[in-house]
């Protein structure tokens, strides 16, 4: 079993509630959006064939890592990620694989994490998201949403707001710091007293020049 495969890197996990820990990124190649803020457009086509085997012995090598994060591009589109997550699990790996939430998530296994974004108006992707992955997240996975304004702030809280998100799962308002301040974001979370977390690019601050990570 194989998948196109544009890298595979050891890093700092720079999102989400695992943010801060060491982790070994997977990222598979292609993608079915085309996101205008979208920061690993390399991603986009091209890749390697790795065998799942490969690709295993390669994560091996960081034996410090506190989980493998699967991303893209858009990884579920190759349909052997749940194949790689599966055996990253059984080889005592946490996994959790990011998706941009066109595709639905019934091939991610029992004991991943789904990281599922909703994509806002801004993205230029608003209304690809497939509204049967909110019955399919479990506890533990998260949602995101990128913000770049006000508009994107308000599509973010009535979509929570019309949508029964399950126990457990964390809701994520991300910053485009582009064109929303953290501190912006931070103040209208606070007023409209919303049970979300600010979600900061953690890497961003450590790396602000985008020096490149461990290989």
């Amino acid at each position: 079993m194989t998948l196109t495969v544009s890298e595979i890197f050891y890093s700092i996990e720079g999102e989400t509630t695992r943010a801060g820990f060491p982790a070994v990124f997977v990222r598979l190649a292609g993608c079915n959006l085309r996101c205008r803020y979208c920061d690993t457009r390399h991603a986009w086509e091209g890749g390697a064939a790795m065998g799942i085997d490969e690709i295993v012995a390669r994560v091996d090598r960081y034996a410090s890592a506190d989980h493998v994060t699967v991303t893209g591009g858009e990884p579920l589109l190759q349909g052997e990620c749940g194949a790689l997550a599966r055996r990253l699990l059984a080889a005592g790996r946490a996994v959790q694989i990011e998706t941009n939430g066109s595709v639905s998530l019934e091939a991610v296994p029992a004991g991943a994490r789904s990281i599922v974004d909703v994509k806002t108006p801004s993205s230029g992707e608003a209304g690809s998201f497939l509204t049967d992955n909110v019955r399919r997240l479990r506890a533990g996975d998260e949602l995101k949403f990128v913000i770049s304004s006000i508009e994107d702030y308000a599509f973010s809280r009535e979509f929570i707001a019309a949508n029964a998100v399950p126990a457990g799962v964390a809701v994520n308002f991300s910053a485009n710091v582009d064109e929303m301040s953290f501190t912006k974001l931070a103040g209208m979370i606070l007023d409209d007293r919303l049970p979300v977390r600010l979600n900061m690019q953690l890497h961003t601050i450590i790396w602000p020049r985008g020096e490149p990570v461990h290989r």
